[in-house]
């Protein structure tokens, strides 16, 4: 997925489950020099991306791939095609990444499409406090640790090494670049046209390759980990967020989706609600298009 899905993203209301924290190693500072082997490790920090003057929908992909969860303030509401205005922390800020790190979004009114579907003021997943990666402790390394009591040892002078005849080089023949994947389908006519939807995303595969993709994703994912129900609960919303918007083929989109969402109902016990938004999508796309 680009970087709006794999970017683009989006979210079900009150579908998702708390996702899994992962653990920041944390720093000790000693006060005696130790190798290099047993210096603590740095914790792990992740970068906040720009979604500014993004639309919400894709604002929302954007944050779930770099790692973040997110949440709406102000007098506009989460709504797709909703803008975001500012965000914080600031786009480039470095933080430590203790599980999915909150940001602030504050949104302007898609005045075109309108205040459409169910609003999402909250990433459907839990977040956790952000903790500017600048502030964190960091741990001295045996180079930094300088001791008064023990002078340095004065090395002998190194003896001179007889010369010895460099090898001739060699030619390199360059390597080939790799071949570009092939690209999606530029010309995707809407279904429809609805005023202010965002256009589709070309560099993103049609809505019907993502069911597929989705199906085959769920084959090898047996199990309904916190992390497994995230991935297939915001490709759902990806894809019938975008039918409704009128992109290409939606409504075949949504006929896959529907049997996949059967599908993970049957292994992991989940996916009515998630089946059931996409029939109602699917009436609603049928009847615009008809």
């Amino acid at each position: 997925m680009s970087v709006r899905l794999s970017a683009l993203g989006l979210g079900v209301v009150a579908l998702l489950t708390t996702a899994a924290l992962t653990y920041a190693a944390d720093k000790q500072i000693t006060s005696t020099p130790r190798a290099a082997s047993q210096a603590t490790a740095q914790a792990q920090t992740l970068v906040v991306p720009d979604v500014r003057r993004q639309a919400y929908v894709f604002a929302k992909g954007i944050l779930v791939d770099a790692g973040f969860a997110w949440r709406v303030q102000g007098g506009v509401r989460g709504f797709s095609a909703n803008v975001v205005a500012t965000q914080t922390p600031a786009p480039g800020t470095r933080v430590i990444d203790n599980g999915a790190p909150t940001v602030l979004l504050t949104l302007e009114r898609n005045g075109k499409y309108g205040q459409k579907g169910t609003a999402q003021d909250v990433s459907p997943y839990a977040g956790t406090p952000v903790q500017l990666a600048d502030l964190a402790s960091t741990s001295l390394t045996p180079a930094s640790v300088e001791t008064a009591t023990t002078p340095a040892a004065v090395a002998p002078a190194a003896k001179p090494k007889p010369a010895v005849a460099k090898p001739a080089k060699t030619a390199t023949v360059a390597a080939k670049p790799a071949a570009k994947p092939a690209s999606h389908a530029q010309k995707r006519p809407p279904a429809f046209v609805v005023a202010g939807a965002p256009a589709e995303p070309l560099d993103e595969m049609p809505l019907p390759d993502r069911a597929r993709q989705l199906g085959r994703w769920l084959a090898a994912h047996p199990k309904p980990t916190n992390a497994n129900v995230k991935h297939w609960l915001f490709q759902n919303e990806w894809i019938v967020e975008g039918a409704k918007f009128g992109w290409w083929r939606g409504e075949e989109a949504l006929r896959l989706l529907v049997q996949v969402d059967a599908r993970a109902e049957s292994a992991w016990g989940i996916g009515s609600k998630s089946a059931s938004v996409a029939r109602r999508a699917l009436a609603e796309v049928k009847a615009r298009a008809a």
